[in-house]
Order: C-alpha cells, then sequence, then structure tokens
C-alpha cells in the first residue's frame, strides 16, 4: 500500500510539474559536484569515477565544445591514476586538495568575497548576500569561520536545495538569480586559476567541468524562463546597488582570511 500512494504522489508531481525531470537529474549532479570540492577524494569515489567516467555520472550532458574538453579532460585523469590507487596517489591528491582548499598554496580561493571584493579579501559583503538567500529558506552555516556562507562547496549544496525543493518557473528563476548574483561572478576565474596552478590532473579537471557545467546550465535556465542572461557589466551594476542594503554585523571581522 505504502508503495502504491509513492508512487501515485511521484507520477502525480511528474505531471504536475514538467520540469521534475531535470530538477531531480540536476539536484544529483550538483551533489556530486559539491562533493570533488568537499573533501579530498577518498579511494571508494576515486574507483565510481574511474568505472563510470564523469561523463556517464551527470544526468544534465554538457554540449559546448570547451565543456565536452573538461569533460575529456577528467575522464583523461581519472585514467591515468593507477589501477590500484595506491597511498603514494592518495597523498598528492590529499595535498593539492589542501593546497587549493586549506592553505591557499595557489592562490586560488574557494570563496566568492575574495574574487569580488575590490580589496581581494575574505568574508566581504558578498558574504552576507549569500546568507540573506539562506536565511530566507530556514538554511545557515554551522561555522563560518571554517567555511563562510560563499564558499564554493555551500553555494553549490544551495543550488542543490533548490532544485530539490522548488517547483515551477519561480524557483526555476531564483537559482539563476543566485547564479548571476553569486556562483557565475567568480567560478570560471577560480576554475581557470586551478587548472593552471593545481599539482594534479584530477583537481584540475574537477574545477573546470565544475564550472562549464555550471555556466552550460544558466544557458539552459535562460532557455527555459525565454529570458537571456544578463551581461556581466549588468549584474555588477546589480550588485552595486545594492551593498549599502546589507549590514555586516559587528561580531564578523571584516577581511578574515585570504586574499587573492
Amino acid at each position: 500500500m505504502a508503495i502504491e500512494m509513492v508512487s501515485a504522489t511521484a507520477e502525480t508531481a511528474v505531471t504536475s510539474d514538467p520540469l521534475a525531470e531535470l530538477r531531480t537529474a540536476v539536484a544529483e549532479d550538483l551533489s556530486l559536484l559539491s562533493m570533488l570540492h568537499d573533501v579530498e577524494p577518498s579511494k571508494e569515489l576515486l574507483s565510481q569515477l574511474c568505472k563510470d567516467g564523469i561523463s556517464q555520472l551527470l544526468g544534465f550532458r554538457l554540449k559546448s565544445e570547451k565543456g565536452l574538453k573538461s569533460l575529456g579532460f577528467f575522464d583523461q585523469a581519472l585514467k591515468s591514476l593507477p589501477e590500484n590507487i595506491d597511498n603514494k596517489a592518495m597523498d598528492e591528491l590529499a595535498a593539492d586538495y589542501a593546497s587549493i582548499y586549506l592553505n591557499y598554496g595557489i592562490k586560488a580561493s574557494p570563496e566568492e568575497s575574495v574574487w569580488v571584493d575590490e580589496e581581494s579579501l575574505a568574508c566581504q559583503i558578498s558574504m552576507f548576500q549569500v546568507r540573506g538567500y539562506y536565511e530566507r529558506h530556514g538554511l545557515g552555516v554551522e561555522d563560518w569561520r571554517k567555511r563562510p556562507d560563499d564558499h564554493l562547496v555551500l553555494e553549490l549544496q544551495f543550488l542543490q536545495f533548490l532544485f530539490e525543493t522548488g517547483s515551477g518557473f519561480e524557483a526555476i528563476r531564483e537559482v539563476a538569480q543566485f547564479m548571476d548574483e553569486h556562483l557565475l561572478r567568480w567560478l570560471m576565474q577560480f576554475a581557470n586559476r586551478v587548472s593552471t596552478r593545481c599539482d594534479t590532473a584530477y583537481f584540475a579537471g574537477a574545477a573546470l567541468v565544475t564550472a562549464y557545467y555550471c555556466e552550460e546550465l544558466r544557458d539552459l535556465l535562460a532557455t527555459i524562463l525565454d529570458e537571456p542572461r544578463p551581461s556581466s557589466e549588468d549584474i555588477e551594476e546589480r550588485m552595486k546597488s545594492t551593498q549599502g542594503q546589507e549590514e555586516m554585523p559587528q561580531q564578523y571581522v571584516p577581511g578574515i582570511g585570504p586574499a587573492v
């Protein structure tokens, strides 16, 4: 009886929301992409990626020339790993992860503020703007000192949340707005810097695939909404007009963290 009820509910959801299948596929993709940046890879994750290839694991298939090249690059990076992934390979990946995401050894911060702030400082106005999005959905960051609200992983997870919980065109419009005002203002710069400075092809591929995936996803949303993407200049003007609307609580220390 329970199975029949779930089946009927799922059928109703698909019927009432023509974007349900897309939302499910993209949410799963974003979960995978955020995982690639969240922690250093485990042997289990690497084995799955090597077995299937990133191209086959993504539900939303990239079509652009650069997107396809990024997928091919990442798949080739996975193929270049030892068949039986040894401790040496794991240590190299762990060291590269730390250099990118923990100690900023290659000066490619995974935090939005560092890329969009005029002085390239972390924990600035964009962190509070992103926090505002989270709070409107009843969400919050566990510890902003360890991982600020505008960290790449958290922004990807927030998009995943929107795809999982939203429905209809207004939800898609909010996703597009968040991507325009935050993630896509800096993600490609981050990916390009990681890909040219990191020590492993794995993290270079992960960064490039994430960036091109998000760019093509945004293009798809523009088609769905029948609304052209705003230019980068339009976005920057929009964000300048909102800066004075955000208050920075005194308990937070402006400028804490790495600079580009």
